[in-house]
């Protein structure tokens, strides 16, 4: 007896072993992770901490920093083809903006057929810089930072740079805001009792405690997507080319049902000189320069479609409802009721992915690589985009950038009177002055053949000087 109780004894311990084995491998585990991560606060705590390893590949003189995310881009990150730069194009033109701007018209009082006339006009202007510098980038795998030393010099180009990170910091506030009227739809559609929750904020803050946890929520769910790097965003910009169609083609039949009729079409002609810049931070991605030319074929249509869904809508809510009600999210408000509700949150669901989109293509991406060309040795792509995400979601308050801001139409032309001359000095510099020939180590590198003097293309201010002075009086 006293032999099979030892032997149960000696069974028991043997079991338990494994487990205090690996309790203490575990414990081992954590607290050498803890150790590395104090020590790498304790690093971060200065500037040095922050340097990023310099890398084999970089194309900059010695003395000169730079980084992987600012050269020319590896043939291992080249993986777009002439589908996927459409559905960037997609995803750019695919957003509330774009549905909104265009039912603006309606209260001005231009008739559908100037109004349709103006916005194929403008598309098809805008076309052309968007073609002209995305081969740019396409050619030469090189982005808007780079190439824009080749027209302004070293240190002018940053005054290029700096133009449009302050648009792309803007613009980013703008749709995330919108972004976050969507999951509002979407929250209230599943949980109707939001509506109710008591505001506890004052009224100073220009936002109410449900529409500050949409925002939240919104962030939440933006903030892993942003941090995708650039060359694997083709599959979620075709994901958005996708659904949202969809839920703009839904809404309209939605509306029409409701009124019964369908009244004026109109549309407009805005701006895209943010993307006529933006643009080679995606084509340095193509495979090739070749499938540049023919998208833009594309983004007249494109938008000229988003416009009429926007107008379609607009003119039936105003016999649905009494009132002009411009906004996708605000329409999707007024639907109450199971059926109702569900559609709100399809509706909110596309728009969420839609702003997100459209953050990717017009401003994170893009703010990120003005970050690295001004501070290369200390910021990243993935830097890059946490440093703009929260700068614009947070800091610039975006709520109270959108309701104290100009009307749209005077936002998007107020735009173009800057960052449409830096769009045309590109072009035409690449195109007609150098004969599409860049010399891409000079651009790398201080005092070679884009130095000009002193690091500034004197010619390029000077054009750039009377593109613009006309335009602000």
């Amino acid at each position: 007896m006293g032999d099979a109780e030892t032997d149960q004894t000696d069974l028991f311990f043997h079991s338990i072993a494994p487990s205090r084995t690996m309790a203490t491998n575990i414990q081992a585990t954590l607290s050498t992770a803890k150790r590395r991560t104090v020590a790498n606060l304790r690093t971060k705590a200065h500037l040095d901490g922050w340097v990023l390893e310099r890398q084999a590949t970089s194309f900059a003189n010695e003395g000169t920093w730079s980084n992987i995310d600012s050269d020319v881009t590896p043939l291992e990150r080249r993986t777009w083809g002439s589908w996927s730069l459409l559905g960037f194009w997609c995803s750019d033109a695919l957003n509330a903006q774009g549905w909104e701007g265009p039912s603006a018209i309606i209260a001005a009082g231009l008739t559908w057929r100037e109004a349709i006339y103006l916005s194929i006009t403008g598309r098809m202007v805008d076309a052309i810089p968007l073609m002209l510098n995305g081969a740019i980038g396409a050619h030469y795998h090189i982005p808007y930072p780079i190439v824009a030393r080749a027209s302004f010099g070293y240190y002018l180009s940053r005054f290029a740079v700096v133009t449009r990170m302050a648009t792309a910091l803007f613009w980013h506030a703008i749709q995330s805001w919108t972004g976050s009227t969507a999951m509002f739809q979407i929250i209230r559609a599943i949980w109707p009792r939001f509506l109710n929750i008591p505001n506890r904020l004052p009224e100073s803050a220009g936002i109410t405690s449900n529409e500050l946890i949409a925002h939240f929520v919104f962030f939440c769910v933006q903030f892993p997507i942003l941090l995708t790097p650039p060359h694997k965003l083709k599959y979620f910009f075709a994901f958005k080319t996708l659904i949202v169609p969809v839920a703009s083609v839904a809404t309209v039949v939605v509306m029409v049902r409701k009124a019964g009729i369908l009244n004026n079409f109109s549309s407009q002609c805005g701006g895209w000189a943010t993307m006529a810049t933006n643009i080679p931070d995606f084509t340095r991605y193509m495979h090739s320069s070749r499938g540049v030319y023919w998208q833009a074929f594309f983004l007249p249509v494109i938008n000229l479609l988003m416009s009429m869904f926007g107008v379609i809508s607009t003119s039936c809510a105003k016999v649905v409802y009494g009132e002009y009600i411009w906004s996708p999210l605000e329409l999707a408000a007024q639907w109450d009721g199971p059926g109702g509700r569900c559609g709100a949150f399809f509706v909110g669901f596309c728009w969420v992915v839609a702003q997100i989109g459209t953050n990717l293509s017009a401003s994170v991406i893009s703010c990120s690589n003005d970050l690295i060309s001004l501070f290369p040795k200390h910021i990243n792509m993935r830097r890059g985009v946490i440093l703009t995400t929260f700068t614009s979601c947070w800091i610039m308050v975006p709520w109270k950038v959108v309701y104290s801001a100009s009307p749209l139409l005077t936002f998007m032309s107020e735009l173009a009177i800057f960052l449409a001359p830096i769009a045309a000095l590109l072009c035409t510099d690449y195109w007609i002055v150098k004969g599409r020939n860049f010399d891409v180590l000079a651009l790398y590198r201080r005092r070679d053949r884009y130095w000009y003097t002193s690091g500034v293309n004197w010619r390029a201010a000077a054009a750039f000087i009377i593109s613009v002075v006309p335009n602000t009086q």
